[in-house]
């Protein structure tokens, strides 16, 4: 009698099938960004149109400015950017007040990403996007292929303690339409569809 309580007190503590993963809001935001090699970078000068200048971020982390020259921009916020342009801007125009906007967010470091491995058509690292779910990152690598045992596709997600995992079945969303484990993706999640044992 004491081992089925301690058994059944060892199953309610750990993860159930059909639990619902969380989505870590913090997880899917970035507080300050920081600028990236490919980054497209707008400098703007109040007042002094022809300092305006909309540059690529290039692969030694810099960008261009007329007057200024180079500017070390990569791994920096825009507004740590605007603000040593601003001071070396100083020796020539009188109180400069300079804007820096990311106009183009291209570099792999911000990118992040959901991943698509196993028994699929073309195993896959896709950019995350808001609102994007299990389904759409299926379908990003082709969907599944003749091999794959979709019912037993596997989410798994880094929390706070590890990596835990989370059953979809696969095989009724694309087959049924069943929606009750197409669940919302996170920035690193990987999503795993194993084949099938013959």
């Amino acid at each position: 009698m004491i081992c089925c309580a301690l058994l059944l007190a060892a199953c309610a503590a750990g993860p159930r099938p059909g639990d619902a993963p969380t989505i870590n809001p913090e997880a899917q935001a970035v507080k300050d960004y920081h600028i990236g090699v490919d980054d497209s970078i707008r400098v703007a000068v109040w007042q002094n149109p022809d300092l305006n200048v909309t540059v690529p971020v290039r692969p030694d982390g810099k960008i261009s400015v007329p007057l200024v020259g180079d500017v070390e921009a990569g791994g920096r916020t825009p507004a740590d950017v605007a603000a040593e342009i601003k001071t070396r801007l100083a020796n020539f125009v009188r109180d400069p007040q300079v804007t820096v906007i990311v106009d183009q967010l291209r570099s792999h470091e911000y990118l992040s990403r959901v991943r698509v491995t196993g028994a699929v058509r073309t195993p896959i690292s896709v950019p995350y996007r808001q609102g994007m779910t299990v389904l759409d990152a299926v379908l990003a690598a082709g969907g599944t292929n003749e091999f794959a045992a979709a019912d037993r596709t596997e989410l798994y997600r880094k929390d706070g303690k590890g990596t835990r995992s989370y059953a979809v079945r696969l095989d009724r969303i694309l087959q049924k339409g069943d929606l009750s484990t197409n669940y919302e993706a996170q920035p690193g999640d990987v999503i795993t569809v194993p084949e099938r044992a013959f």
